[in-house]
């Protein structure tokens, strides 16, 4: 049973890599395993199970609604351009400040292709017209799409809460260093990367680029906006205290409230936005949650998640080098760091203290590996859209934010594991 196992695990990893529908493929593999032993049924109970997880569809859900608003109203576009205005400032700093400011705004907006689009969109043609390689600017903008892991919208945040029976900012606090550290060697790196291909701002290429730049006037009322709730999540967490404790929904609510009275000729459609946003990431994001349930239902049905247990209690490195290698991997082949991170975390984070870990140290390790995979990705969706809107080769791309990214998992490993 447990080769048979592992034959179904290998065939779900590999059809992920072939781009097949997430949500699909973990669905069944779940269900294959379930029926190898004649219990099909304990599946579908752990789907049902995740679909009502109440601090998972309260997070997710009025965080992509939040999002969803800051886009409509445009708060998302005052922000990227009062940071970006900032940046033109100072160019001595052009690569690291861009991918540091990608880094803020993510946590902000934590869809690493909604991120890419909205800071890119801005962003790349800024830095193209300081004479910055395209495929260099593409570069810093997807670099940056690792701040999500200190969004309390970021799926695995409050997965890994959940399993810890602790608040998700208690988490974000765990790997908090790790971050900062991920977000250092990622700027520093990919900032040698551009010396060293000298693809770094440009006279002779910026006087190449015709045309002007229109004019962008910023509201700082509205740039303000996105960062309120995350200000105030921070105020009222048990680590800060300064406030009366706030709870994600309820921040993220008074950031749509917020969004309401900087716009308020628009209170139907931002009304009818936020409840699309908590639909669609229902679907898009509580759908691969819910799949990744089954998935790792089937493994310990079938005794796979036994036997691998099992197998990490010979050695704590074993453990250590799966939760971070193991999702790093396979989001460099597929893309997506979110199916090996949620599968990982379901199946082994939960008995991490048998491996000398805490749950939220294994979960972080796991989660932050598969976001630092994705992002130096070419298939990531990420990775095309600011290829898409730098006009070159999402290899180009990847070829650039792989140094930061390989050094970066290294360091992620070292600070979470020995900390």
């Amino acid at each position: 049973m447990i080769w048979i196992g592992i034959l179904i695990v290998a065939l779900t990893f590999f059809a992920i890599i072939k781009r097949y529908e997430t949500r699909l493929v973990l669905f069944v593999a779940g269900v294959a395993m379930a029926l190898v032993v004649g219990k099909p049924l304990v599946t579908i109970d752990a789907f049902a199970k995740a679909m009502v997880n109440e601090g998972l569809v309260t997070t997710i859900c009025t965080v992509m609604g939040f999002s969803y608003v800051m886009k409509l109203t445009g708060c998302d576009s005052h922000l990227v351009n009062l940071l970006t205005s900032l940046l033109r400032r100072a160019q001595f700093i052009l690569i690291p400040g861009a991918v540091i400011i990608t880094w803020v705004i993510n946590i902000a907006l934590p869809s690493t292709a909604g991120c890419a689009a909205a800071v890119g969109a801005v962003l790349i043609p800024t830095l193209i017209g300081t004479g910055v390689h395209p495929a260099m600017a593409a570069a810093c903008v997807m670099s940056g799409t690792i701040g999500s892991v200190m969004s309390p919208g970021l799926a695995h945040n409050p997965f890994v809460a959940k399993l810890a029976n602790v608040d998700v900012m208690t988490v974000i606090a765990g790997h908090t260093v790790a971050a900062l550290v991920s977000l250092a060697v990622a700027a520093t790196m990919l900032t040698i990367v551009s010396y060293l291909r000298k693809e770094g701002a440009s006279v002779e290429r910026s006087a190449q680029i015709s045309g002007h730049e229109e004019k962008f006037k910023v509201n700082f009322i509205k740039a303000l906006i996105p960062i309120i709730p995350l200000v105030l999540l921070v105020l009222g967490s048990k680590m800060v205290g300064l406030i009366p404790t706030v709870t994600v929904p309820q921040a993220m609510i008074i950031g749509v409230i917020l969004g309401f009275v900087v716009t308020l000729g628009k209170a139907q459609e931002i009304s009818k936005s936020f409840f699309k946003g908590m639909g669609d990431s229902y679907g898009e994001i509580m759908g691969i949650i819910i799949a990744a349930a089954v998935f790792t239902q089937g493994m310990d049905t079938i005794g796979l998640t036994g036997a691998l247990i099992e197998k990490m209690k010979e050695s704590q490195d074993i453990a250590r080098y799966a939760a971070s290698f193991g999702p790093f991997f396979l989001a460099v082949l597929s893309g997506s760091g979110d199916a090996a991170a949620l599968a990982f975390n379901g199946a082994v984070t939960p008995h991490a203290a048998q491996f000398g870990f805490t749950i939220t140290d294994m979960g972080s390790l796991a989660t932050m590996s598969g976001g630092l995979g994705r992002t130096m990705s070419p298939v990531a969706g990420g990775a095309i859209v600011c290829a898409t809107i730098a006009g070159v080769n999402p290899m180009e791309i990847a070829k650039r934010t792989a140094p930061g990214m390989v050094v970066a998992i290294i360091a992620v490993l070292i600070v979470l594991s020995f900390k």
